[in-house]
């Protein structure tokens, strides 16, 4: 079971794959999604970006650990296994290895120090609990849960409504199996927070959901940023105005993309997303007066 890493500094950063592969209807995914546009990018996006047999956008869900020299992070915890998901279809009660490939890196559940969310949809909180005696309990005991004050405050107020679409009606069970449980555990943070003195930063980025955070990793003068959702495929990089279906303030949404895109391309620094199919990281760089991607080599 063989995990892909990266060298960030005095960091090691490994990708925690839960699933990869065609998930999403372009079209539906991408409402400004343009056939005519994507062409131009056809000799980077098959395979591994868009498969060329459904058409599908291809995904990954995956964490990203941390390893510094003091402190284990871990950043979003995808979908997790045993959970009602319904009619996520795809989701629902997963039986995934994602826990035997944390530990294929040689780190135990107990390890963890911290556990970052980038925002508290579905597929980023999930293995925050597992499922033991039939209770929801959190799966890294020692660890402090850190995600934004006010992305907790807008999911507590959406729990109290009756959701009618499908995927709200999943975040809500989402809130009560994944984010209550650790609640005990958790920091609620406001604003910027430095959670590593001179390393690791938590900074607002709010657009894909209120209160969704970007993470900021700076080790021996070079830079990582955990982007979360700000991006869900390569293909916003070169089209910062398309959001994906999801993106619950859409003008803040594409204005915080176009910010992190400039960021990311004026520091060198390399931006490893959520949802990116292989390589799952890279750098961005200005190109005119848009922006290109280059996948990291690992």
């Amino acid at each position: 079971m063989v995990n892909q890493h990266w060298i960030v500094g005095k960091t090691r950063i490994t990708r925690i794959e839960e699933l990869v592969g065609p998930m999403f209807v372009a079209e539906q995914f991408l409402p400004d999604y343009d056939s005519h546009v994507v062409a131009h990018h056809r000799d980077w996006l098959y395979p591994n970006h868009i498969d060329p047999v459904s058409g599908k956008l291809v995904a990954s869900m995956h964490s990203w650990l941390i390893e510094t020299p003091d402190h284990n992070i871990l950043i979003d915890t995808c979908i997790g296994n045993h959970k009602e998901r319904l009619p996520i279809r795809d989701w629902h009660h997963l039986q995934t290895p994602w826990l035997l490939k944390l530990k294929a890196t040689g780190m135990e559940p107990e390890d963890i120090d911290f556990v970052m969310c980038t925002h508290l949809h579905v597929d980023h909180v999930g293995w925050n609990t597992r499922l033991q005696d039939g209770q929801w309990l959190p799966t890294f005991p020692n660890a402090r849960y850190l995600f934004s004050k006010q992305e907790f405050d807008f999911w507590q107020a959406e729990r109290s409504t009756s959701a009618t679409a499908g995927f709200n009606r999943v975040n809500q069970q989402t809130f009560d199996d994944s984010v209550l449980p650790i609640m005990h555990l958790a920091q609620l943070i406001e604003g910027e927070h430095e959670v590593i003195a001179d390393m690791l930063r938590i900074i607002p980025a709010p657009g894909h959901t209120p209160g969704s955070i970007l993470i900021d990793l700076q080790s021996a003068g070079a830079g990582a940023i955990f982007t979360g959702d700000v991006c869900h495929h390569p293909l916003q990089v070169y089209q910062p105005d398309w959001n994906s279906a999801y993106c619950q303030i859409p003008e803040l949404a594409r204005s915080t993309r176009k910010q992190v895109l400039a960021h990311c391309a004026e520091h060198n620094t390399l931006m490893l997303p959520a949802h990116f199919g292989p390589d799952f990281a890279g750098k961005v760089s200005a190109d005119g007066s848009g922006f290109k991607f280059t996948f990291a080599t690992r």
